[in-house]
């Protein structure tokens, strides 16, 4: 039985679509980040608008990061002050964003969609995983931390796919993390910049939450699982999976604007 909620009809091949893609893309984010790449084109190829679709995403990716984050945090993988400072910033950048995000036509959206996703699947498929020489965490590596939460968090409320890839490269270049760390310290920045976005969105009216809380669920389940995988170093088979995703989500998103 199909559902309508606000002019919008969520049918059973749109949980089709969505479901396993989210499954995957928390997978994947929990890991090297760069989840949205996935689960934001999934719910617009399912037939969703960007405003629904990013709404619909910010929702099952808060959940999936926080699992990821209850792991990491096990481990005592995360640097608290960094991670702290960092999502001070992320929380103002994200508002900002989604605000300027909700000012742009839904074309120009698709057609930021396909150069961005090349380019920070690139980023990902490029990414070393060698490990950086540790530094201490002194007072200008934390307002390092907070500028490049603004920075991030900014790009996570505007678009948000690949955040947590820029995290980590920024927080390995920057601060002299290993990935490991970076990945696990990344994710409550995250954790916040998607927090303060999901919130304008549902004040929009734009999370369509029969579909949004079952891909809740299957996110969670893949921020757990992957974010194990990344404590057990299994980082690169699930980075090729994912740059063939978004392989084809890209030749889709192509032909849709060609259309």
């Amino acid at each position: 039985m199909n559902v309508e909620l606000r002019d919008v009809t969520i049918t059973p091949e749109m949980y089709l679509i969505v479901l396993p893609l989210v499954f995957l893309a928390a997978l994947v984010d929990s890991i090297s980040g760069g989840g949205g790449l996935i689960s934001l084109p999934a719910y617009t190829l399912a037939g969703l608008d960007y405003g629904f679709a990013s709404g619909c995403n910010k929702f099952s990716a808060c959940f999936g990061t926080v699992m990821a984050t209850i792991r990491y945090f096990r481990s005592g993988k995360i640097l608290l002050r960094p991670a702290l400072m960092a999502a001070l910033g992320a929380l103002p950048g994200a508002w900002m964003g989604t605000r300027l995000s909700m000012l742009v036509s839904n074309r120009f959206m698709h057609i930021f969609m396909l150069c961005a996703i090349p380019v920070v699947g690139a980023l990902v498929a490029l990414k070393k995983d060698a490990a950086a020489a540790p530094r201490p965490v002194t007072r200008r590596t934390l307002l390092t931390c907070l500028g490049v939460g603004l920075l991030t968090g900014t790009y996570d409320g505007f678009f948000g796919p690949g955040t947590g890839t820029f995290l980590i490269l920024l927080f390995t270049a920057l601060t002299g993390m290993d990935m490991v760390t970076a990945s696990a310290t990344a994710k409550p920045v995250n954790l916040a910049s998607n927090v303060a976005s999901l919130v304008t969105r549902i004040a929009a009216g734009q999370v369509l939450f029969a579909l949004a809380l079952p891909a809740m669920c299957f996110s969670m389940a893949g921020g757990w699982i992957g974010s194990k995988l990344a404590l057990r170093r299994g980082a690169k088979l699930v980075r090729y999976v994912m740059l063939g995703v978004l392989a084809l989500l890209v030749i889709k998103l192509a032909v849709e604007l060609a259309a």
